[in-house]
């Protein structure tokens, strides 16, 4: 059984985060990237050609993180791959030990910097993590065997800052249904936003069915937060948020304290299993965010039996 998987199957609080993307450096540069902010994780993301750029790939990299003395969560996205090679990447992420994985469907082609790339979308997030269940209890989608069964611990993706607002929990919960066992929230920059969907979940009895995990990034300055705000799909970022780090006389520091505010923000919240970490800073922003929060490191929390964790 995964880390992850236990500590979420008994209620203790997770830290993920997601691997910065590898172009290249080998082992040394995953081992670099990790060395940042592992004594403080759970689980890493892998990610699967985010935004639609070709990198590293997301099974490699898990192969990496594991060998660097991490847990992996291998990202799968329905974009690039048809249902036989998702199949396989999955019985080969099985055959080296790595359970987590974390079914989207991905951003389009026109995100990333070869637009003229053909779209795959054989199947969609809710189909793919319906595919991994599938998988886990013995069947390929086909129906033929598979004996053993791969162990599986299976995550989605939703974001609770995107219309139609009230439909976000709904779809989550088709994830549920389809077998997610935790759901890794996209960034969300309005917290009343966030607020709203984790009331909701409560409200529904979707949070006992499912471990729900925040997701907050740390950023260099201004004009990164603009980039996200104009060119990530579903992401908003308040003006008013942009206007803050840009009038900052130290953009570095400020992204920081944003980040550290959605951070508390989100594990004060009812329904929270976990935080979910992301950087685009390469450097030991992600330790420095859990000191602020009053995070203890993996090994601190273990010692203490991982009791739910209160935030500062």
């Amino acid at each position: 059984m995964s880390r992850l998987r236990e500590k979420l199957e008994r209620g203790a609080f997770v830290v993920t985060a997601e691997m910065p993307v590898i172009d290249g450096g080998g082992m040394d540069e995953v081992a670099h990237q990790l060395g940042f902010m592992a004594h403080y994780l759970d689980a890493v993301n892998a990610t699967d050609n985010a935004a639609a750029h070709a990198h590293v790939s997301p099974l490699a990299v898990s192969l990496a993180i594991r060998e660097c003395g991490s847990e992996p969560i291998m990202q799968l996205v329905c974009r690039d791959r048809n249902r036989l090679a998702l199949e396989a990447d999955i019985m080969g992420a099985a055959l080296h030990g790595i359970e987590n994985l974390c079914c989207l469907t991905g951003d389009d082609v026109t995100a990333g910097d070869e637009p003229e790339a053909r779209r795959v979308f054989d199947l969609d997030s809710v189909q793919l993590i319906a595919l991994a269940k599938g998988m886990a209890t013995g069947r390929y989608l086909s129906g033929r065997a598979i004996e053993p069964a791969p162990e599986l611990f299976i995550g989605a993706v939703e974001n609770p800052g995107a219309p139609p607002y009230e439909y976000r929990v709904r779809r989550a919960a088709k994830k549920v249904l389809a077998g997610a066992r935790y759901v890794q929230l996209q960034l969300c920059f309005e917290p009343e936003r966030l607020e709203a969907f984790m009331a909701a979940a409560v409200e529904s009895g979707l949070a006992e069915r499912v471990a729900i995990i925040p997701s907050v990034i740390i950023v260099r300055g201004a004009g990164a937060l603009r980039y996200i705000d104009e060119h990530v799909a579903g992401i908003t970022v308040p003006a008013a948020t942009i206007e803050r780090a840009a009038a900052a006389d130290d953009q570095l520091q400020e992204c920081e304290d944003i980040a550290f505010e959605l951070a508390r923000h989100a594990m004060s919240l009812p329904g929270v299993a976990g935080i979910h970490f992301i950087s685009f800073r390469r450097d030991a922003g992600i330790a420095r965010l859990c000191e602020r929060l009053g995070i203890p490191t993996r090994e601190e929390r273990e010692s203490v039996g991982d009791r739910p964790f209160v935030p500062a």
